[in-house]
């Protein structure tokens, strides 16, 4: 782990404020599922800002927001036929610089993937470059970036969420093809042994792969993703957002995000985060690799009456 120190940048004070949970009145997690059912595929996202990444990010995967802070699960791909790379936990400020970088992982398990973040942990799944294969899981402790590892798993972890009021762990494979989910004992010891084979669930989904997953309450998960359709020679990439049942694992409202970075990817390729504000719903995303952008987007929204 590196931990960076120095002095901010002259508009860091402008970005504190702007991305200040209290100065922005952002509102608790479930008052953000009220509002994400409000979302629509017609609803208008205007871009805030876009923040240059001043750090290479590889390839990101997974981000959550603490404070004012971000915490960014990226892989590192050194040789991806010999299963050589390195996992990396990016900590960085509102104005992109970086502050840490946590190295993840073990051998051949060296890409992390979606991260949640549960008020005390951050929870990262690390597995092989590849589909069918293995998973360690980790907890980090944001303020200090102490890791424990809680357990591993014979099948490739792209995401994981924990619902704290259940105290379950909810996990998809590679392509977000099924759901798994372990419950969880005193110190976070998993009390669920099964097989994948028997523990899985089928996504009955298919109209994006989950690439970043977060838990929002009421035992319910916000997920972000993609699907590239082609015909022919030409592609077309969609990128969406799904809120999920996790009693269940069926989805309660989805809606396509068009919108696109520069590059033509969608802004949901791989990480994002949402949060509730006094007008509606506030967008990070991440889509691009290594010399990286963090966009922001604003949807403004009715009152929520929620369901």
């Amino acid at each position: 782990m590196n931990r960076l120190s120095g002095k901010g940048w002259l508009l860091l004070p402008f970005l504190l404020f702007l991305f200040s949970g209290k100065v922005c009145g952002q509102l608790p997690i479930h008052d953000l599922g009220k509002k994400f059912l409000l979302l629509r595929d017609t609803t208008t996202w205007k871009q805030i800002a876009s923040i240059p990444l001043l750090f290479p990010a590889h390839h990101p995967q997974g981000m959550v927001k603490i404070g004012t802070n971000f915490y960014l699960s990226s892989v590192e791909v050194l040789d991806r036929a010999a299963g050589e790379g390195i996992g990396h936990l990016f900590e960085f400020d509102a104005s992109g610089k970086l502050l840490a970088d946590l190295k993840l992982g073990e051998g051949p398990m060296y890409h992390p993937g979606g991260i949640d973040f549960d008020r005390e942990a951050i929870w990262v799944p690390v597995a092989e470059y590849r589909p069918d294969s293995r998973s360690v899981v980790y907890k980090v402790d944001p303020a200090t970036l102490a890791t424990t590892e809680v357990f591993r798993f014979a099948d490739h972890i792209g995401g994981i969420v924990h619902d704290f009021v259940s105290h379950k762990l909810h996990g998809i494979n590679w392509g977000s093809r099924h759901f798994y989910q372990w419950a969880l004992g005193a110190g976070d010891k998993v009390l669920t042994q099964l097989s994948p084979e028997k523990l899985r669930v089928a996504n009955p989904t298919y109209y994006i792969d989950y690439q970043d997953c977060h838990y929002i309450g009421n035992h319910r998960m916000l997920c972000g993703g993609l699907k590239n359709y082609r015909n022919g020679d030409s592609v077309f990439r969609l990128g969406g957002l799904e809120m999920v049942d996790l009693l269940t694992h069926r989805v309660i409202h989805q809606i396509p995000v068009q919108l696109w970075s520069p590059s033509g990817r969608p802004m949901t390729q791989n990480p994002f985060w949402l949060e509730s504000t006094e007008e509606g719903i506030r967008g990070y995303f991440v889509p691009d690799d290594n010399q990286a952008t963090m966009y922001v987007y604003e949807a403004k929204l009715p009152v929520a009456d929620g369901r």
